[in-house]
């Protein structure tokens, strides 16, 4: 069957390479169990009424922490997918920063919506927390948004929204995060996997997102020029 992207798995292969794991390059303090537990606190304590409702928009619709109830398209309003963060670390280096994906204001975002079991909820929260804020200085990367589903209105968790800071690129043109994803390869993988995963999981449950698949062909692009077919 034909590849129904561009960027293709052949591309995220010339993109990869092996890169050793090391936490201490990041200016970023590494957070304890004990600081894992007192950001999970804090973040249930601004947890709406009723079932938990965790909204992916990104990786974790396609590499979730948690066993869902149920899950159904949501769409948030005010915001957009968009590579503003740098990344230095996990799918990138000091030296080769790549991009991960992030929330921003304006123009709306169309993702997945999962329902946890309530004897689950406490402890989804926490294995989210380690894995989406690592660090400290991290802690409150994390918002409790409005969505629209087919069910009517709810209150979702999401990280990475409205991310400020000195890591942030805001409005990056689409060929110049393409020439920093392209090239972005960390301990935990390539960008280009990254965006690939993410525009794959999309499209298998019903979702076009124009700014990813415009990004996604320059990217492939960038991969062809950079790192040739022998």
């Amino acid at each position: 069957m034909r590849d129904p992207l561009d960027l293709t798995e052949d591309h995220v292969a010339r993109a990869t390479r092996t890169v050793e794991k090391d936490l201490s390059l990041s200016k970023y303090t590494p957070a304890t169990e004990a600081d894992f537990d007192r950001m999970a606190e804090n973040v249930l304590s601004g947890r709406p009424s009723g079932a938990l409702k965790i909204f992916a928009y990104g990786s974790l619709i396609w590499n979730p922490t948690f066993e869902a109830k149920g899950r159904t398209i949501a769409r948030a309003h005010g915001w957009h997918r968009e590579f503003s963060m740098i990344m230095r670390g996990f799918r990138g280096t000091p030296e080769t920063p790549g991009l991960m994906m992030t929330m921003m204001s304006g123009g709306q975002c169309r993702g997945v919506s999962f329902e946890i079991e309530e004897a689950q909820s406490e402890q989804t929260v926490r294995d989210l927390v380690e894995r989406e804020l690592p660090y400290i200085e991290t802690g409150n990367d994390y918002r409790w948004i409005d969505l629209v589903t087919e069910n009517g209105r709810e209150r979702a968790l999401v990280f990475w929204a409205g991310p400020t800071g000195e890591g942030i690129a805001r409005g990056l043109a689409p060929p110049d995060a393409a020439r920093m994803i392209a090239r972005a390869c960390g301990w935990r993988g390539s960008n280009a996997e990254y965006l690939r995963n993410t525009v794959l999981s999309l499209a298998e449950h019903g979702i076009h997102d124009a700014r990813l698949w415009q990004l996604q062909r320059l990217v492939a692009a960038e991969i062809d020029r950079i790192y040739p077919k022998d």
